[in-house]
């Protein structure tokens, strides 16, 4: 049986591409995305599980599993609820849960649906609008009659309502906006020159000038535009800056206000405040989580709950401090010490406004105390599947990212100037707390010892 482990490729660069890989079709524009890997998977494995697509709005869920659905499977065998739209479905499952009672409830909601065993696919969209819906996936794994997806915005926050959460009975995928990959595949950029670029990675050789060039300026794109399907397709269609910045916007908008609606009562306001703080948090020099650039007043037992609820709508990501650089990297989480990033970059330039974007569009990589280089790097390395964790030493020895490579442990630093020195880095491999350093900037490919010099769009093959 497929795991939670190999569902969660579609975040993964791959060098040699499915012939699966899906297409979104937005505004008449095609966007491919890798989750269909995923799906596809699911889809051939043998006593699957139901499967939950978790993330953030607007990443592209419903889009991506409604053309699997078509693709695979006939339109009379299809059955779509959306539980924010269909207020009748929810009182399929308003009675028991069990799944011969579900399928009835089907039948008579959807008469024109034939629920053929085995050739069935069940979607159901916005699933965190009924709860009793999420408790019910564990009786339609267990029925296995029928292929079900569930997805939805906010499930993080949703299943605190669920009576009983289907615990072993559901694998569970999160789905971000566009990585760096598909960004490139989006502006049709050649996968032989992905390849091309991966090998020099591989083989710590330079990439020939013309294509560094061109996949900084690529990269510097996606920094402003970012991974928002909607972003992304308008940016394809115009390329006006202008039209990304104000769907950017648009989407911060629909963030807040899923906080007004949405969050508990006495999270409305503070988690506001996290969420509005983090352009605050990210121009420091010490770029370290600090409730006081929230509140005056602020501390950990007034937001704590506030931050937990921004990760679990998707909107933010943790990166945990380290009290030591050791395997397993996880062990030695400091809980208290932590960075908050964005997790979609495009959405952070949106927050800073027209101003910043200008200045990265004009190669100013010095911008913002480097907060939008680190929120990217976090972005990319998260999207691959990579915990997000940093290690910082009584504020004297500070390295962005920890991670584990070629089975050690390397020092990742980013450099949005022409500067890449870094005491830091090499002070912890002096002391052999680290075994590589791993430097992120704009030069291109070095390697001096056991220090990697990588561009920054390099950071997908970490």
């Amino acid at each position: 049986m497929y795991t939670l482990e190999l569902f969660a490729v579609f975040n993964v660069i791959f060098i040699d591409y499915s012939p699966y890989l899906m297409y979104i079709i937005l505004g008449g524009i095609m966007l491919k995305r890798k989750i269909n890997d995923s799906l596809l998977a699911w889809k051939q494995s043998t006593n699957k599980k139901c499967l939950i697509i978790e993330g953030a709005r607007q990443v592209g869920k419903t889009y991506s599993i409604t053309q699997f659905a078509n693709d695979h499977y006939l339109v009379e065998n299809t059955v779509i609820i959306n539980f924010l739209e269909n207020m009748e479905a929810h009182k399929i499952f308003a009675g028991d849960l069990d799944a011969k009672t579900i399928k009835e409830g089907i039948k008579i909601l959807f008469r024109d649906k034939a629920l053929k065993p085995g050739e069935t696919i069940l979607f159901l969209d916005e699933i965190q609008a009924c709860p009793n819906a999420i408790a019910a996936l564990k009786f339609l794994s267990i029925d296995g009659s029928m292929d079900v997806i569930a997805s939805g915005s906010l499930l993080g926050i949703a299943y605190s309502a669920v009576s009983s959460f289907p615990v072993g009975y559901v694998d569970r995928v999160i789905m971000n906006s566009l990585d760096l990959q598909e960004f490139l595949w989006a502006l049709d950029i050649e996968d032989k020159t992905v390849k091309q670029v991966k090998n020099c990675f591989d083989t710590a050789t330079q990439v020939p000038e013309i294509i560094h060039s061109q996949m900084m300026k690529l990269f510097t794109q996606y920094v402003v535009v970012g991974g928002m399907p909607e972003v992304v397709n308008a940016y394809k269609s115009k390329h006006d800056f202008n039209q990304v910045l104000k769907i950017q916007q648009s989407i911060i908008k629909d963030y807040k206000d899923d906080i007004a609606k949405y969050a508990n009562r006495s999270d409305k306001v503070k988690a506001r405040e996290c969420f509005e703080s983090i352009p605050r948090q990210l121009s420091k020099d010490y770029k370290k989580f600090q409730y006081k650039v929230v509140s005056p007043n602020g501390r950990s037992t007034t937001y704590g709950s506030s931050i937990q609820w921004l990760i679990d709508a998707g909107i933010i990501n943790k990166c945990h401090n380290l009290t030591i650089p050791n395997l397993p990297l996880v062990g030695y989480i400091w809980v208290d010490s932590f960075k908050i990033y964005l997790r979609d970059t495009g959405l952070l330039l949106g927050m800073l406004g027209v101003e910043t974007q200008t200045s990265v569009l004009q190669g100013d990589l010095g911008t913002y105390n480097g907060g939008i280089y680190e929120n990217i790097i976090s972005d990319i390395l998260f999207k691959a599947g990579k915990e997000l964790m940093y290690f910082e030493r009584r504020s004297q020895l500070e390295i962005d990212f920890i991670i584990p490579f070629k089975g050690q442990i390397a020092a990742v630093e980013v450099k949005s100037a022409d500067n890449t020195k870094s005491k830091s880095l090499e002070n912890l491999l002096n002391e052999k707390a680290v075994q590589y350093g791993i430097k992120l900037s704009s030069k291109n490919v070095s390697k001096n010892g056991s220090i990697y010099g990588y561009p920054l769009y390099m950071a997908m093959f970490l």
